[in-house]
């Protein structure tokens, strides 16, 4: 069992505000932290995947009546949307009486069905917490043996804690092939599995590449619009990430198309057929994969608040990853998966460009020490740990 530190958040949040909403793609553990959660306070879970469990809730209203001193959990919760205007009228009704917290736990696995609906509806009453996969803080610390199996198998429980590396690059083929063939389809969308498979597969050859909609359509025989729209899928199931561009006026061309990710490094890897660690190390997809594991891992600890960015400009001048707290407060990040990591002018640059008020090298040794220009070499642990005291 791995201790996942949003727990605390999710409870410390239901003491506040009637509903809290828990975000992430399938076999994240939302519901292992769901069930922890409930052995702590009175609650009922129920599966909206369950055919007995959504009859329950047809009548969410009678239902909570008869569970009223209860938290309810309600799973997979974007198959039911409509849910949520008979669950504001609960609330608002509760809230009348005096009972104001701890009513409903949803937990989703498709962000923009859930985050549409219920933001219509539960305005004012709603907190949101994405789970990310597992990441260095809550499995690896600073040992450096453990921070490369999270980064082979990734942060899914079930393929990180698996007896072996087949057993676990097993599963997560096993995971790609059942969001491909059945949760994808159950959402209403009919692209057909190959054809999602292969878009899956050409973004993890590309991982942390710019992306390029009418070289993928030319791939995938399809039109552009169509290839973006594969895009949004994935972005809103949670399984990609799109880190668009700082292109605030500074004078300069800029690249403006966003870079594209696969969220989860073991993914990456099973898309690609890397088993071993050794297999990582001679795949050129390797740097792309190193940096993608360490932007999901600085997301994962850095404050609700923080609006992540890339730059680069037409002349090649690039920053990994910018860090805006706000107008004034920005942090340049570049990543090096070296244990003597060494910086371009670019970076340089393009820190006086985004004027960056902290710059950071995340490289894959485990001291700090300062570099030229106000650069700190930082491990990616204490880079976690700085962003998780914010």
């Amino acid at each position: 069992m791995i201790n996942r530190r949003f727990q605390k958040n999710i409870l410390a949040s239901l003491k506040k505000i009637p509903s809290v909403a828990l975000l992430g793609p399938r076999q994240v553990g939302k519901t292992t932290l769901s069930i922890n959660i409930s052995e702590s306070m009175p609650s009922v879970y129920l599966d909206m995947e369950d055919r007995l469990d959504l009859e329950k809730v047809q009548d969410i209203t009678s239902f909570h009546q008869a569970n009223k001193d209860k938290l309810i959990i309600l799973d997979e919760i974007q198959r039911v949307p409509e849910i949520f205007t008979q669950i504001r009228s609960i609330i608002d009704k509760e809230r009348r009486k005096g009972n104001k917290t701890g009513l409903f736990l949803f937990l989703g696995s498709a962000s923009m069905d859930l985050l549409q609906q219920s933001s219509e509806s539960l305005a004012g009453r709603i907190a949101y917490y994405e789970l990310h996969p597992v990441d260095v803080l809550e499995f690896a610390q600073n040992d450096l043996i453990k921070v490369n199996e999270l980064w082979l198998r990734g942060g899914f429980p079930e393929s990180l804690l698996a007896k072996n590396d087949v057993d676990s690059i097993d599963w997560r083929n096993q995971f790609i092939k059942t969001y491909l063939e059945r949760d994808i389809p159950q959402l209403g969308t009919r692209i057909p599995a190959e054809t999602l498979s292969r878009f899956w597969t050409m973004l993890a050859h590309n991982q942390g590449g710019q992306f390029n909609a009418a070289v993928l359509a030319n791939s995938l025989d399809s039109s552009r619009v169509t290839t973006a729209r594969y895009l949004d899928l994935m972005v809103d199931l949670l399984l990609v990430r799109r880190l668009r561009p700082w292109t605030f006026n500074v004078g300069k061309r800029l690249v403006k198309a966003p870079k594209v990710y696969v969220r989860d490094a073991g993914v990456t890897h099973a898309l690609l057929n890397i088993g071993t660690y050794n297999d990582l190390l001679g795949h050129p997809v390797v740097g792309g994969s190193w940096e993608g594991f360490v932007i999901e891992n600085i997301l994962s600890v850095a404050p609700q608040r923080v609006q992540p960015f890339y730059y680069r400009t037409t002349g090649g001048a690039e920053i990994d990853l910018i860090l805006e707290f706000g107008p004034d407060e920005r942090w340049a990040i570049e990543i090096k998966r070296s244990s003597a990591p060494s910086l371009s002018k670019g970076f340089h640059i393009s820190c006086e460009d985004i004027k960056a008020t902290r710059k950071f090298v995340v490289y894959g040794g485990q001291d700090r020490f300062p570099m030229p220009n106000d650069v700190e070499a930082i491990p990616l642990f204490d880079l976690m740990e700085i962003l998780k005291g914010l």
